[in-house]
C-alpha cells in the first residue's frame, strides 16, 4: 500500500522542481543593452565656443530602464579629443514630450525634469558631466533603473524625445587656457549676455560670457585650424519589467538660495539655483591661514525620503571634493576629483578627468523623510576661479528590492 503514495509524491516533487526552474529562468535579470551614437557635427576654430542644443537625438525607444549614459568629444576619425585642445565645459541630457505634428518642434514640447528641487529651468537634466566624463562611472546598480518611456506618463498626442546640450571651448592658441575655460569676460571681450542684457559690473566670469559663437582671446592664429567634432555618447538600458526598482534623480546645487514656505518640507519651498559661483584667492580674501581652501555649505530638504544607490559630484578645475551629510553629521556620500598627469585624452594634466562615485549597499544609506541634508563643496583658493560649479547627483530609491521568488517545497515525511 505504501508504494502507491511514492509515485504521486515523486511526481509532485518533480513538478515543483520544474516550476522552480522555470521561475528562476523567467525572472533572471535581463541582459543590459548598449548602443553608441554620434551627435550632429559642430565646427570649432581656435578660441571658438559652441553651446548647442540638439533636439530629438538618437536614443533607445520604448518603456525602458536607463542603466548608464556617458559621452566624449571625438573628431571625424572617431579619435578622442584631449581637453587641452577642446575643453568640454559640460554636456547635459534632457527628456521632453513632443507634440505630434508640431509646426515648431523646438518650442511645442513639455520638458520633463528630474526630481530635483531646483526650479526655473535650472539643472533639470537626467544626466550631465564635464571634463570628468571619461573617468566617471555613471552605471546604475542592479536591480535599480531610471524609468523612462512609460506610455502612462506620456500625454495623449505627444511622444517622448531626448535632447543633448553640448558646451565646448576650443583652447588651441589662446592666450590663457584656464581663463578661457573659466569663461573670464575680459578674455571674451563681452559686456552683454547671449540675450543682449548688460552684465553686472561685478560679473567677471562664467556662463554669461562664453555662450555660443563667442571667441576667447588668441595668442597666435594658425591657418587650417577649423575642424568638425562630435559628441559620441553611449546609452545602456534594459527593457522595463516589474522587478526593476525605479530611482529618482536629484541634482543638488551649492548655490541654491531657497526660502522655506510655511513648513519644513522641501515641497513648499522656493529654490533658486544659480549653478555657478566664484572662488576668490586666499591672498585677496585675507584667509591665507585657512590653507587656501574655499568651503561652501548649505542645508537642503528633499520632498521625500529614500535610499541612496548612487552619488557623484560635479566640479571644475580647482575643485578638491564635495560631500553630502545627513542631519546628524553622517556622511551620505563623498566625491573626490582625479586630476590628469599627461597629455593623452583621459589623462590631461591640470584638468579634472574623473570624479569618485558612491555605490552603497542597498538599504545602508537612508535619507529620512523631512531630514535636513548638508551639502559641502570645496575648492582650492590658491588662485581665483570664476564660474565654478558645485553640483551633486544622487539616485534615490523610495523602496528596496523585493525577493523575486518565494517557493515553499513540502518536506516529505518518512512513512512507516
Amino acid at each position: 500500500m505504501l508504494h502507491c503514495f511514492r509515485v504521486p509524491l515523486a511526481i509532485l516533487l518533480l513538478a515543483l522542481s520544474i516550476i522552480s526552474s522555470h521561475a528562476f529562468r523567467k525572472y533572471r535579470h535581463p541582459k543590459i543593452k548598449s548602443s553608441v551614437y554620434l551627435s550632429p557635427k559642430f565646427l570649432l576654430d581656435q578660441g571658438s565656443v559652441v553651446d548647442k542644443y540638439y533636439y530629438n537625438i538618437d536614443f533607445p525607444r520604448g518603456h525602458i530602464a536607463i542603466k548608464g549614459f556617458n559621452a566624449e568629444v571625438v573628431d571625424e576619425a572617431g579619435h578622442p579629443v584631449p581637453l587641452h585642445e577642446t575643453y568640454l565645459h559640460h554636456w547635459a541630457l534632457g527628456r521632453y514630450h513632443q507634440r505630434l505634428n508640431a509646426t515648431n518642434p523646438e518650442q511645442d514640447y513639455i520638458f520633463v525634469r528630474n526630481s530635483g528641487i531646483c526650479q526655473n529651468n535650472s539643472v533639470g537634466q537626467y544626466y550631465g558631466l564635464g571634463s570628468e566624463t571619461r573617468g566617471t562611472n555613471t552605471d546604475v546598480p542592479d536591480p535599480f533603473g531610471i524609468e523612462v518611456g512609460n506610455p502612462a506618463d506620456i500625454p495623449a498626442g505627444y511622444e517622448e524625445r531626448w535632447l543633448l546640450n553640448v558646451h565646448a571651448i576650443d583652447t588651441r592658441g589662446v592666450e590663457d587656457k584656464l581663463g578661457c575655460t573659466e569663461c573670464r569676460c575680459d578674455l571674451y571681450n563681452v559686456s552683454k549676455d547671449e540675450y543682449g542684457r548688460p552684465l553686472r559690473p561685478d560679473y567677471i566670469g562664467g556662463l554669461r560670457c562664453c555662450y555660443d559663437h563667442t571667441q576667447c582671446r588668441l595668442r597666435e592664429v594658425s591657418e587650417g585650424a577649423k575642424r568638425n567634432l562630435y559628441m559620441r555618447y553611449t546609452v545602456k538600458w534594459i527593457d522595463w519589467d516589474e522587478f526593476i526598482v525605479p530611482v529618482k534623480i536629484y541634482i543638488l546645487d551649492i548655490t541654491d538660495t531657497w526660502k522655506q514656505l510655511g513648513n519644513s518640507t522641501g515641497q513648499n519651498s522656493e529654490h533658486e539655483c544659480h549653478v555657478e559661483y566664484d572662488v576668490e584667492s586666499c591672498s585677496a580674501s585675507g584667509m591665507a591661514d585657512n590653507r587656501c581652501t574655499d568651503s561652501k555649505r548649505i542645508s537642503l530638504v528633499l520632498p521625500t525620503g529614500g535610499y541612496i544607490v548612487y552619488g557623484v559630484a560635479h566640479q571644475h578645475s580647482g575643485g578638491i571634493g564635495s560631500a553630502l551629510y545627513g542631519e546628524d553629521g553622517r556622511v551620505l556620500c563623498s566625491s573626490m576629483p582625479t586630476y590628469g598627469q599627461g597629455k593623452e585624452a583621459g589623462n590631461e594634466a591640470g584638468y579634472i578627468v574623473g570624479m569618485s562615485t558612491c555605490y552603497p549597499q542597498p538599504g545602508s544609506v537612508k535619507i529620512n523623510v523631512r531630514e535636513t541634508l548638508i551639502l559641502e563643496s570645496n575648492y582650492s583658493s590658491a588662485q581665483r576661479h570664476t564660474g565654478v560649479m558645485g553640483l551633486f547627483y544622487i539616485l534615490v530609491a523610495e523602496q528596496l528590492p523585493k525577493p523575486r521568488l518565494s517557493l515553499r517545497v513540502p518536506i516529505a515525511k518518512q512513512v512507516n
